[in-house]
């Protein structure tokens, strides 16, 4: 009777254990992929006032900002499902990560208004491949045991930074200007990209994945459609 005990009682001792460093700055990445573009979804707003002022523009204008950024996600994040399952799903958020860190560097230098709008655009395109592939990372990272509280977090981490996003905006345009809300995007992209590639777990190639193809069609006709309202 006490063997069974004990082996139970080391189980659970080896399920915990499972909990290792690795595991837990995996989930430091994926709390990041959904922090950082859950942030900039609400952090711009606060700038629209400086950024209507710094590039001499309407208000109407300066508006593109948040809508190319939003308008960005909703196209393609219905899409970055499937192609992930045709390149990787650990290969593509790299890319999502790589794309939302370099756009938010070129968000901040950008010189005029238009070139403003087409990095917050690829922003969004980096955002959405983040936002989607954060939680089907989930089960292949946290024991199963601990799913719900990875899936948790995430939504913690979403609503923190679209609650934090205004705020903190202000505070950064009063202290530092428009293009720190951007430019505080890089450090962080780099810290993500670095925890990504070293704990996320290896693509592996599914061969009911093989044929499969992205549907751009569908995509474009979204990206019109929403553009048109």
């Amino acid at each position: 009777m006490l063997r069974p005990i004990v082996a139970v009682n080391g189980q659970a001792s080896a399920e915990r254990a499972d909990l290792t460093p690795s595991v837990r700055w995996a989930l430091a990445s994926l709390s990041l992929s959904m922090l950082m573009p859950s942030l900039d979804t609400s952090i711009a707003n606060a700038g629209l006032p400086a950024l209507a002022q710094a590039f001499t523009a309407s208000f109407q204008g300066v508006q593109w900002i948040v809508l190319s950024y939003l308008l960005a996600i909703t196209t393609v994040i219905v899409s970055v499902g499937r192609l992930g399952d045709i390149i990787g799903r650990r290969r593509l958020l790299l890319v999502g990560i790589s794309l939302f860190t370099l756009a938010s560097l070129l968000c901040g230098v950008a010189p005029r208004l238009w070139i403003l709008i087409a990095a917050r655009a690829s922003q969004g395109l980096g955002a959405a491949i983040m936002m989607a592939l954060t939680v089907a990372f989930v089960g292949g990272t946290v024991p199963k045991a601990k799913t719900g509280s990875a899936m948790g977090l995430l939504g913690t981490m979403s609503a923190i930074g679209t609650t934090l996003g205004p705020s903190l905006g202000g505070v950064l345009i009063a202290g530092f200007g428009w293009p720190t809300i951007f430019l505080v995007n890089v450090p962080l992209g780099i810290l993500n990209f670095l925890l990504a590639r070293r704990y996320l777990p290896a693509d592996r190639r599914s061969p009911t994945t093989d044929g499969a193809r992205f549907d751009n069609v569908g995509t474009l006709l979204l990206a019109l459609t929403l553009a048109a309202k």
